[in-house]
């Protein structure tokens, strides 16, 4: 089972024991997990301390360690340098990969962002049809920005009208960051588990982002954490606490239909990065992406 750690102590020490993380407190052994079941480290305190071996052995199984900020996004991310037996190979094809196939990917992304938008208005009882009328403008590469047009819808339906999405604000803001630095950092090890360069995106392209392809896969998923903090909220208030932090990092074991099954969130990552990586070298577009799950899953997200 993919397992997300969360180090939000000072001063721990992480080490690697016979196969184990080893997390200590001034030489005193505070708990351990296999490293077999490890798909992320997030670091939240201060002054914790990694041992080389460890962060060797990390990257050897293509674990992503993730820096965050106060504001519960990530700041860094550590990752391996190889990933895939084949990965020259792929990123040539990924560098050389026309725009025509860029723009159908980035065009069915949006798609399945916006059909999953729709599920969990549908799943809360909110109006999801305009939604639905929206899929059907997107056009290659999202020309028409109608990713931008559903959200401006999306939030204030599903969230209230005062809500304003805004990384640097606290409250519910500070959940949907933690929730999508969980999904950051497992995209992050799908893109590089499947030979793909992280920082060559399909859509977003900003200069100073090293994740960029990690921030495209990911978004048919953030509606996922979007519902788990809606039922958060309701359930247990909008602070990132112990309790919001393992239901958040539950999302990436949530199952979603994936082909003829059920198939987790991080699998179902993993699947579509594989798909990419030969869409690329054949030349021609085939993504695996999930469909919404039904309702009363969607509503489950946040408990």
């Amino acid at each position: 089972m993919d397992r997300i750690i969360d180090i939000a102590t000072d001063g721990r020490h992480l080490s690697r024991v016979r196969g184990f993380l080893l997390v200590e407190q001034d030489g005193a052994e505070v708990g351990r997990v296999p490293l077999d079941e490890i798909a992320a480290i997030l670091l939240h305190a201060h002054g914790i301390t990694l041992s080389g071996s460890l962060l060797a052995e990390l990257g050897d199984r293509g674990c992503p360690v993730v820096v965050c900020g106060a504001n519960h996004a990530p700041r860094s991310v550590l990752l391996p340098l190889e990933g895939h037996h084949a990965q020259g190979g792929r990123m040539r094809a990924q560098f050389q990969s026309k725009a025509p196939l860029s723009k159908q990917a980035w065009k069915r992304i949006v798609t399945s962002k916006i059909a999953m938008q729709a599920a969990v208005l549908d799943a809360f009882g909110h109006p999801a049809a305009p939604l639905g009328m929206m899929i059907r403008s997107v056009v290659s590469g999202d020309a028409g920005n109608v990713e931008a047009q559903a959200a401006r819808y999306y939030w204030p339906v599903l969230m209230g009208s005062d809500f304003r999405r805004d990384r640097n604000a606290p409250d519910m803001n500070a959940l949907l960051n933690y929730g999508y630095t969980v999904l950051r950092a497992t995209a992050s090890r799908a893109v590089v588990a499947a030979g793909l360069h992280p920082s060559i995106g399909l859509h977003h392209s900003n200069r100073s982002n090293a994740f960029a392809l990690s921030d495209d896969l990911m978004e048919p998923f953030r509606p996922l954490v979007d519902a788990a903090v809606w039922g958060l909220v309701k359930r247990n208030g909008d602070h990132v606490d112990t309790v919001a932090k393992q239901t958040l990092a539950r999302i990436i074991a949530f199952d979603l239909p994936l082909g003829e099954g059920q198939t987790p969130v991080s699998v179902a990552l993993s699947k579509l990065a594989t798909s990419l990586g030969q869409s690329f070298e054949a030349g021609k577009l085939s993504l695996l992406l999930p469909a919404p799950p039904d309702a009363l899953t969607l509503r489950s997200a946040g408990l």
